[in-house]
């Protein structure tokens, strides 16, 4: 049975300011990299095969966090970025609702491709999904740590297991630093085995930015 572990990355300034960060490149603040060292001894108690990550600063910096520990290289992999959030990349959450409205209130309702240039969920879905796939191919049987974001590892993983985005909606976002277990084998297929688990409950912050 192969284990995936889909791991979201530590706190960044943005998060703390309800700023949308989609692909923009945001490091991890201090809160962050404290809680990338927190996870870590955990997710290495679990003896991981492999660690790979998004290709963005603050989702490297928690993979290192772990790599620190268990000597482990990782891969890089862009597929694993966040959704890309078109014209609102880099405004705060209340500068959207005021300068779009209409496709705010669509993405608030749920719509996969409210318009403003925001990566349609079914895109996001198929390209983390792929790169999960990948990565657990890397070790068959093994453990896989991916270090990835909030509302790219629940499009990828709900791709995974064959969910509609309107079941995916259910789901609570990952905190920092928590993570999604899943696993395959030859009969079941993908199962989910655990959500939002990490060191400490952390309060929720708005869905993928």
């Amino acid at each position: 049975m192969t284990r995936l572990i889909v791991w979201r990355h530590g706190n960044t300034d943005w998060n703390a300011a309800n700023r949308v960060q989609g692909q923009t490149d945001v490091p991890l603040n201090e809160l962050g990299r404290d809680q990338a060292r927190a996870a870590a001894p955990l997710l290495a108690s679990l003896h991981p095969d492999a660690i790979v990550s998004s290709d963005l600063s603050r989702a490297a910096e928690t993979a290192a966090a772990l790599a620190a520990l268990t000597g482990l290289p990782v891969r890089s992999d862009a597929r694993l970025r966040e959704r890309h959030f078109g014209q609102w990349q880099g405004l705060h959450l209340t500068e959207v609702a005021e300068r779009f409205p209409d496709e705010y209130a669509r993405w608030r309702a749920g719509d996969p491709a409210p318009g403003a240039d925001l990566e349609p969920l079914r895109d996001l879905g198929e390209r983390v999904s792929a790169a999960l796939r990948e990565a657990a191919d890397t070790a068959p049987g093994g453990t896989v740590v991916i270090a990835t974001h909030g509302g790219g590892s629940r499009q990828g993983v709900g791709h995974l297991l064959g969910w509609d985005h309107r079941v995916l909606r259910t789901i609570g976002s990952l905190a920092n630093c928590h993570w999604t277990e899943l696993r395959h084998d030859d009969v079941r297929g993908w199962q989910l085995r655990a959500h939002n688990v990490g060191v400490v409950s952390a309060p929720a912050v708005v869905d993928a930015l």
